[in-house]
């Protein structure tokens, strides 16, 4: 076994990288294809999610592997190899073992325990078998993940020490409040229509949201995800839509969850603006001016704006722009202290305000992204109470789906895969962590020995098909000689021939498989070989004809 892994994740790389890095449906299938193609390894398959990107391939060279690795996943990513080298880990053989059963368990996820990654990696074999780039390596290796993450959930309380990323995003969206008081009675939208967006949909339908409006770019799944909801009995009333309605659908919910492929952005800051703007200003009275020489509205003195600025402000608030749209220069300093002049609901901040508290609104808006890039993200966006929230938005695609600039808009309460991994760091362990430890390593163990074991093989079976292929031309020199033999006898003969060869080999068979399956174990396999002068070729015949067999994707085989 030479199985090297090649990847980063939130572990090793800032978001911002992982986002850039995040492979396509195509962009995975060619990269397979390309590190067949390249010399040192022979099979392989890619495990990309939300927040891990790692190539797995079976390599006859360690150096020459992990360069051609690292080149091929730099190239498909579009980030710089010397830009992403940095952030890149390197396993190889039992510690790539250890790597991906921890990551199947749930030990090396964002909210350590989830299971989605379970699905993931049963995607990733899945690809692997499709694009037959998974050989028998690959295939045992990830089939084994799987039973190791099953038997990690069935045997400890691992489940306990996290979540989904979806109920932790829910968590973090409700910041004190418990979910379920959050979510009654409120109304969603989900973007998206995949594995990530199903299981979205049905946590909120399953924390008490009444309505659910799903859209997708593919109408049938999302029809098909809308029936799913209805059918699964909690009372959740569930719609499609098409993707041309999202804006509308916007100014209708309370929650948004989106997680789809697409490479640009789903949201935008102007169209999350336009939703939480809808219908929300009161009748103002009175209203502000609407053109450089109307008569100027009672209120704060405005000398000292220029014209230019005051128009563009005004035309902005009528028309429910974001203030920054408005180009104006601001100049006036901001008020004392940190609190905002038309307050932090957004709704007079559009309409019916004079311009200088508009002004003052964006100055104070202006310092705050400021105060929020010399601060950990985090605080820049827990600040709001749950309540005060108009709409609240979780962003599980990478690359994300909302403009992080939404966390700026008044009303407005964003969490992304970003601000889920610096919530999750602060998040307690769970006890049955360590017993999930104990069990990673006792398969990594087993793995081992089995992999070894498998090694050496074909060169046993090569050894006893020579053999029998020295019973058999005795046995035909015997008939030679004596030609009088009957059937009964001959095959007597034989058979006793037979049973001296099978006890002469059984001993050393099994013990050389038994040291082979001890760690230094596979030079035996080598050293059969050349006692007893076997052809490589026909060694090599009997590994290919083994890998071959159809048992290799029984997901229930014995490794």
């Amino acid at each position: 076994m030479s199985l090297l892994v090649v990847g980063l994740s939130h572990r090793s790389a800032p978001v911002s990288v992982l986002e850039r890095a995040s492979l396509s449906a195509d962009t995975k299938i060619k990269l397979l294809h390309d590190t067949l193609a390249a010399e040192p390894a022979t099979e392989a398959t890619v495990l990309a999610t939300c927040n891990r990107i790692e190539l797995y391939a079976d390599v006859d060279k360690f150096h020459a592997g992990v360069a051609e690795l690292s080149t091929l996943l730099a190239q498909h990513s579009g980030v710089a190899l010397e830009e992403l080298t940095p952030y890149l880990y390197v396993h190889y053989e039992d510690r790539a073992v250890h790597h991906l059963f921890s990551v199947a368990c749930g030990l090396d996820s964002m909210v350590v325990g989830e299971g989605q990654i379970l699905g993931q990696i049963k995607d990733a074999l899945a690809l692997g078998q499709e694009q037959h780039s998974a050989g028998r390596l690959i295939n045992d290796l990830f089939q084994q993940a799987l039973r190791v993450g099953k038997r990690a959930h069935s045997e400890t309380g691992i489940d306990r020490a996290g979540q989904s990323l979806v109920t932790f995003g829910l968590e973090q969206l409700a910041v004190h409040t418990p979910v379920a008081e959050w979510a009654s009675g409120k109304r969603a939208l989900v973007i998206g229509a995949g594995s990530m967006s199903s299981l979205a949909a049905a946590t909120l339908a399953r924390v008490g949201i009444v309505e659910i409006a799903v859209a997708n770019r593919t109408a049938e799944r999302a029809e098909r995800l809308a029936e799913i909801l209805v059918a699964s009995g909690t009372g959740v009333r569930a719609s499609a839509i098409p993707m041309a309605e999202v804006a509308d659908e916007l100014t209708r919910v309370d929650v948004v969850v989106s997680c789809t492929g697409a490479t640009g952005m789903v949201l935008t800051a102007d169209d999350v603006l336009a939703a939480v703007s809808w219908g929300s200003a009161p009748d103002p009275a009175p209203q502000a001016p609407t053109g450089l020489n109307a008569a100027p509205v009672a209120g704060p003195d405005v000398a000292g704006l220029d014209a230019d600025v005051l128009a563009r402000l005004v035309a902005a608030a009528e028309a429910g722009a974001r203030l920054a749209d408005a180009g104006a220069v601001r100049t006036i300093a901001a008020p004392e202290g940190d609190g905002c002049p038309v307050g932090l609901d957004g709704r007079s901040a559009l309409t019916g305000v004079d311009a200088n508290s508009l002004e003052l609104h964006g100055t104070w808006a202006d310092q705050g992204e400021a105060a929020a890039q010399r601060q950990p993200r985090r605080s820049a966006r827990t600040q709001a109470h749950a309540t005060d929230v108009r709409l609240a938005l979780l962003d599980l695609a990478m690359p994300r789906d909302i403009d992080a600039a939404v966390h700026r808009i008044p009303g407005v309460r964003l969490v992304d895969i970003e601000s889920l991994a610096e919530a999750s760091a602060d998040a307690p362990m769970a006890a049955d962590v360590d017993a999930v430890r104990g069990i990673v390593a006792q398969e990594v163990a087993a793995f081992g020995a089995a992999q070894r074991a498998a090694h050496i093989t074909p060169t046993v079976v090569a050894l006893r098909a020579m053999a029998a292929e020295v019973v058999a031309m005795e046995v035909a020199r015997l008939d030679g000689r004596l030609p009088d033999l009957d059937e009964r006898q001959r095959a007597e003969v034989t058979q006793t021939v037979r049973r001296v060869v099978d006890k002469l080999l059984h001993a050393p068979t099994v013990r050389v498989k038994q040291l082979a399956s001890e760690p230094g174990g596979a030079g035996y396999a080598d050293a059969l070989r050349e006692l007893f002068d076997l052809d490589p070729q026909t060694v090599a015949s009997v590994s290919r004809a083994d890998a071959a067999d159809p048992k290799n994707d029984d997901p229930g085989r014995a490794s």
